[in-house]
């Protein structure tokens, strides 16, 4: 088997592509594991772009499972903070979104008890969620389970179906509009960091439900450690991954995937290939579009393009302070003044998210230091206007052709860079004087960042956008082809493209890929927890009012 991308995605492919007596081998065009999940150094700071939650990050549910069987977890501290989240308004008042979901009525309850009926109502949801966490299906998916194990999972799910129906049947925007209070209005809707016009109540509450039963915490060692966690077990698999390994070509023989050529000509021969890189450069690019319904062609040539339809990418901002801050939020998310908003190059709505990264991660930055990461949905149609260099570029370094080094994107591209992070700098000296010349090191990264080291589509991190037709679209290919293309046999595609949600999401579907490997090859499927390390350990933090 090959394995095109060493994302989570590829590298759970792998992973489980060895436990069931499969030979793979991973090609990642970049030197390191991870794809999105990824970090890098400036100086004596790490800077994490990635795992601000982890989803299963805490047992009693099947997503732990997936990250124990993966090895990612093992010998590590889960931190989990009292909050989620905290909005900021315009004004200075503060929404402090409290895992507890007690603790967090009590709040809402105090800033607008006027709201009463909807606040316990939203509260009610999320303590009905914590229990239906543990049914919630993640191990197989639902084409794959048999007629008994279906009917065990709804059945589970009956004592949920009220609280189910509203999770769904409701948006977000909907029910923040039936508020009282303007402050609660806009809070509501960003708990999940940014403004998310297309989510129903669901994912709301099962964010909070997970935080609130400490499995959406953040793992010790990063984003980075967590793919290279994957990636030794991997390898202690057995498998194999090649690094700078830029696949240009799906081979095709009779209908059927035999292998891949690489950037330098090679070709490299298999019985199955996995996709897990980018989804329409695999399913466009790679296999030039061949192999493609009326739903693959309308997903991949027109809905992808269609406004909304996949999650936009990140604008981020590091800054590597001098001296810790302690009085600063682990998150939280600043509503901005149109001026402001203004001077932030394609910002999608008039927020920014602002983390004390080393509060998530204290050993990823010197002591007494600390890491602040500002972050916020954007456009990368601006950042093309502005940028006057290759999205992407190939050249040879110490006799090896790297694919992600950096390229020149001209002075205007670089003006922008420096007044988001200037207007982000504002932002924070505003509430925490003396940041900006505590500043000892700055990083600013944007959509066209993230192409150059992925490739993915527009920037992208997190690919199609559950709750609408993309999503759903996805949804019902899969359920009639599988994981696969309709008409080309031994190729499957994995990892965020070939489902919606992130890194969990990615992990899963790497599992689910071989669960159907196993089924076309006539093989029983195995998965067995890593244990040649300790369980995770978890902490929970307090937040400085």
């Amino acid at each position: 088997m090959i394995v095109v991308g060493g994302g989570l995605g590829g590298l759970s492919t792998g992973c489980y592509a060895q436990m069931n007596g499969y030979r793979s081998t991973v090609l990642e065009m970049h030197e390191i594991p991870g794809g999105c999940c990824t970090a890098w150094d400036r100086g004596a700071f790490t800077f994490d772009p990635t795992a601000s939650w982890l989803l299963g990050s805490g047992p009693g549910n099947e997503m732990h499972r997936i990250w124990l069987e993966l090895g990612a977890l093992q010998g590590k501290s889960m931190r989990t903070f009292e909050t989620f989240n905290t909005v900021r308004a315009r004004d200075g008042r503060a929404v402090r979104f409290y895992s507890d979901p007690d603790r967090l009525q009590a709040h809402l309850l105090e800033i607008s008890p006027q709201d009463a009926r909807a606040i316990r109502r939203f509260c009610d949801g999320i303590r009905a969620f914590r229990t239906a966490l543990v049914k919630y299906p993640f191990l197989t998916p639902v084409p794959l389970m048999g007629r008994a194990e279906r009917l065990r999972m709804l059945a589970g799910f009956l004592p949920y179906v009220n609280v189910m129906r509203r999770a769904m049947g409701t948006s977000m925007a909907d029910f923040a509009a039936r508020l009282h209070s303007p402050l609660l209005r806009d809070a509501f809707q960003h708990i999940l960091y940014e403004k998310h016009p297309s989510f129903p109540l669901l994912p709301f509450w099962f964010q909070l439900a997970s935080h609130a039963n400490g499995s959406a915490g953040v793992p010790e060692g990063g984003s980075l450690g967590l793919a290279r966690s994957i990636e030794r077990r991997y390898l202690g698999l057995g498998g194999e991954i090649a690094y700078n390994a830029k696949v240009t070509e799906i081979l095709v023989e009779d209908d059927r995937a035999v292998g891949v050529r690489l950037s330098d000509g090679s070709e490299r021969h298999a019985d199955i290939v996995v996709a897990a890189c980018d989804g329409r450069t695999a399913v466009l690019d790679l296999l030039k579009g061949r192999y493609m319904d009326d739903g693959y062609r309308r997903l991949y040539t027109r809905t992808i393009d269609e406004p909304g339809m996949i999650f936009p990418g990140y604008v981020t901002v590091f800054l590597g302070l001098r001296r810790p801050f302690p009085e600063g939020d682990p998150c939280s998310t600043y509503l901005l003044g149109e001026e402001q908003a203004a001077r932030l190059t394609g910002i999608r709505h008039p927020s920014i998210n602002v983390q004390f990264r080393s509060r998530h991660y204290p050993e990823l930055s010197p002591p007494g230091t600390a890491v602040v990461y500002a972050s916020y949905f954007c456009d990368i149609a601006p950042w093309r206007e502005l940028s006057t260099g290759p999205e992407q570029s190939s050249r040879v370094r110490r006799g090896v052709e790297t694919h992600t080094l950096a390229v020149g994107r001209g002075r205007a591209y670089q003006q922008a860079k420096r007044r988001v992070r200037d207007t982000v700098l504002e932002v924070l000296e505003a509430h925490y004087p003396g940041l900006r010349e505590a500043v000892a090191v700055k990083d600013v990264s944007t959509p066209l960042t993230q192409v150059r080291y992925t490739g993915n589509y527009d920037g992208t991190v997190l690919g199609w956008q559950p709750f609408l037709p993309s999503g759903d679209a996805v949804e019902a290919l899969v359920r009639t082809h599988g994981p696969g293309l309709p008409g080309l046999s031994d190729f499957y595609l994995s990892g965020v493209w070939a489902t919606t949600g992130g890194l969990i999401r990615a992990a899963a579907a790497g599992r689910h890929v071989m669960q159907y490997v196993c089924r076309d090859d006539g093989r029983p499927f195995r998965a067995e927890v890593d244990g040649s390390a300790p369980r995770p350990t978890h902490i929970l933090e307090g937040v400085t009012l």
